[in-house]
């Protein structure tokens, strides 16, 4: 499992993850697409905020590694801001390539995209 040096660990002052440390044992979680209900907690919001900037920070507009990205985090994310870049994609492996969808992306988080320092 690729882990991504510099990508931040989580989002400040709370317990939202953004990389896991190991894999895990038990097998690989599943990258999902997740709805993302308007009646979100601002929280959660935010936390989607600074992770795609610092996907944007970190990898822009070339593809990338799965490899130690929390799961849970990217699924919300997945198949709007995030796609697949390989074909056939295999949703339970760190070495499966994703590609962030600048489009989509700058129209969902305009303010993450734009300027992401403010969030790292």
């Amino acid at each position: 499992m690729l882990k991504h040096r510099g990508f931040p660990g989580r989002l400040p002052g709370t317990d939202f993850q953004f990389v896991i440390r190991r894999p895990n044992p038990k097998g690989v979680t599943p990258l999902i697409k997740r709805e993302r209900y308007r009646d979100r907690k601002a929280v959660d919001r935010k936390a989607d905020t600074a992770f795609m900037a610092a996907l944007w920070a970190h990898f822009g507009d070339e593809p990338f590694e799965r490899g130690n990205l929390d799961a849970g985090r990217l699924s919300w994310l997945f198949g709007r801001e995030v796609l697949p870049y390989d074909d056939p994609f295999d949703p339970e492996s760190y070495e499966a390539l994703l590609i962030i969808n600048e489009p989509v992306a700058r129209a969902s988080f305009p303010e993450a995209l734009d300027d992401p320092e403010d969030w790292a």
